[in-house]
């Protein structure tokens, strides 16, 4: 609808809106193959990424840690405290 709006004519227009979608199926595929190769590293990657999601909201969200000059022993403090929580729920089961 944007590139008609913009003066193209309708096929032109429904050409490239498919054709933009041309990509869709093969990054698709190569994502499917990357998940089936890199699946023993695929645990840590998610921890990984899960750990910097945390990070950035001890860091942005909660506003009361960063109040005072003591903003990075907050911030340990609390991953610290998540991971002898984790550490507990996983050993105790």
């Amino acid at each position: 609808m944007r590139l008609k709006r913009m003066g193209m004519s309708s096929k032109k227009s429904f050409l490239y809106g498919q054709a933009s979608a041309l990509v869709e199926p093969v990054a698709g595929v190569a994502g499917a193959l990357a998940v089936h190769f890199f699946t023993p590293v695929l645990p840590y990657a998610l921890a990984f990424a899960a750990g910097a999601m945390i990070f950035v909201v001890v860091e942005e969200v909660i506003p009361e840690t960063q109040l005072d000059k003591h903003t990075d022993i907050a911030t340990m403090g609390f991953i610290g405290g998540f991971i002898v929580m984790m550490s507990l729920d996983v050993g105790l089961g």
